[in-house]
């Protein structure tokens, strides 16, 4: 691979040229569509899957598809009117509402990492090894990622090298890349210690638990504990979470995802009197539209709001 090449591969998250094979797969492979494509058969392809896919996966696959061209040197058929006309036609004709993860709230919280460290002290006296690490390694992925508001390809994106914790204070996190990102310059997160759950003592029980002093915190561990070189991958974070969640006894396991983390201490923010703004500068919103998508009010009318605003008699 030239310079050249080696600067383009790394301006495109890994996830990102996954979606766009995916597209390109779902279109030419199991679709049976042409390449290069013209825009009446993107049109096709949209109208097919019109009532099957999700309006997001369909933008998702357009993307792909667009991106290909480009990259190929070809005109890009997504762009064209009629490709834009179909898909605004399927979002007037099949509206949907977008699905909100379950927010995880703090006693479902507090009930998995109580869960946890009773399955740690008993690995530990039991001498069993892989559990204490499996076991130590979650505890560290759900408090950093409840108390940092942390989305899963974060999670698993956070290295050694780049976080500074100090037992007591608190713990300084680098992520040179994020989602919303887009200068890539990186964004610095602080998290407090805390006297309960605390997302610092955590991390620093996974490094003294694994002897782990750099590369990916997040690992996989095999049965025999085992520790993977590489981060877990970002389709193994649900799965992980609703393991943990229904080994512990919390309720509706199964309807959490990555982004009940995140969720969860939006809603525990604002419920206890944090200022919006407050809150988008600690998770890193941009906006206020993504911020108010998170938050899950106690009083979803806004009666509360509206009964003080109302005159007198």
């Amino acid at each position: 691979m030239n310079p050249i090449d080696t600067y383009i591969h790394a301006a495109t998250r890994d996830n990102t040229r996954r979606s766009y094979r995916a597209a390109v797969n779902h279109f030419e492979v199991e679709w049976g569509g042409y390449l290069p494509a013209t825009a009446d058969s993107v049109a096709r392809y949209l109208a097919d899957h019109a009532a099957v896919l999700a309006h997001s996966t369909l933008r998702q696959r357009l993307s792909g598809l667009g991106q290909w061209h480009v990259e190929q040197g070809f005109p890009d058929p997504t762009k064209a009117p009629i490709v834009r006309k179909v898909l605004r036609g399927i979002r007037e004709l099949h509206p949907a509402q977008e699905k909100q993860a379950k927010p995880l709230q703090l006693d479902a919280l507090a009930q998995a990492i109580a869960w946890l460290e009773g399955e740690r002290e008993q690995a530990r006296q039991q001498q069993r090894y892989a559990d204490l690490l499996r076991h130590t390694r979650d505890q560290c992925l759900l408090l950093i990622g409840f108390w940092r508001g942390f989305r899963s390809d974060e999670l698993i994106r956070l290295e050694i090298g780049r976080i500074e914790a100090v037992a007591g204070e608190g713990m300084t996190i680098h992520l040179p890349r994020t989602k919303t990102d887009r200068s890539l310059k990186g964004s610095t997160y602080r998290t407090p210690a805390l006297s309960r759950l605390c997302p610092v003592a955590a991390y620093l029980d996974w490094l003294a638990v694994s002897g782990l002093s750099s590369g990916p915190v997040i690992r996989g561990i095999d049965r025999w504990g085992r520790i993977s070189p590489d981060p877990v991958s970002p389709g193994s974070v649900i799965p992980m979470l609703r393991r943990i969640l229904q080994q512990a006894g919390v309720a509706d396991a199964q309807a959490y995802s990555s982004h009940s983390l995140r969720r969860g201490f939006a809603s525990w923010a604002s419920a206890n009197g944090w200022e919006l703004r407050a809150l988008m500068e600690y998770v890193g919103w941009k906006n206020v539209a993504s911020a108010s998508r998170y938050i899950d009010s106690d009083d979803p009318y806004h009666r509360q709001l509206v009964e003080r605003l109302l005159p007198r008699l």
